[in-house]
């Protein structure tokens, strides 16, 4: 049932691309860009920021803080999110493609429906994420049930049981 809800997930996104038209677009008052592209916003504070929609490619948020930031339907494309706090954050329906999340604060963040494929959590923290019907690579999917503990406060789900371990 887990792979059939997969699959339905990532047949939407392609049917969005096909469309051209993403789920979440960036508002006006979200940000002044919808696309950040090969920058270095190492150590930057965007916490409780509004990103939705917003598409980061190539981008070095490493030590940045994204802490309560609302990314639903963001995109990371290629990006270091190496020791980046990303505690209580928002990251439902978004896109991580060859991004990489080593040592990163996930505790509390919400990955609901999120494509993550290709993308790496080396020694990440992910007590209380929910990663409820997102889409991850087998072996990342393995490492992060070895570690799940907690329980989502904002959508009540173990995060061991949104991963399906």
């Amino acid at each position: 049932m887990k792979v059939l809800a997969r699959i339905v997930v990532l047949g939407f996104f392609i049917f969005g691309l096909c469309l051209g038209t993403p789920a979440y677009g960036a508002s006006p008052a979200a940000t002044s860009r919808s696309a950040i592209d090969s920058e270095d916003l190492a150590g930057g504070n965007f916490a409780g920021q509004n990103l939705q929609g917003v598409e980061f490619s190539q981008v070095n948020l490493t030590n940045a803080d994204l802490s309560g930031s609302d990314l639903r339907g963001a995109v990371f494309n290629s990006t270091l999110l190496e020791a980046t706090n990303l505690h209580g954050a928002d990251f439902s329906n978004g896109i991580a493609y060859l991004s990489k999340f080593t040592e990163a604060d996930l505790t509390d963040a919400i990955f609901v429906e999120a494509i993550l494929l290709r993308s790496t959590f080396e020694n990440a923290k992910i007590d209380g994420a929910d990663f409820s019907f997102a889409v991850l690579d087998g072996p990342q999917q393995k490492k992060l049930c070895a570690v799940a503990t907690g329980v989502n406060p904002v959508t009540g789900i173990a995060t061991a049981d949104s991963l399906g371990c």
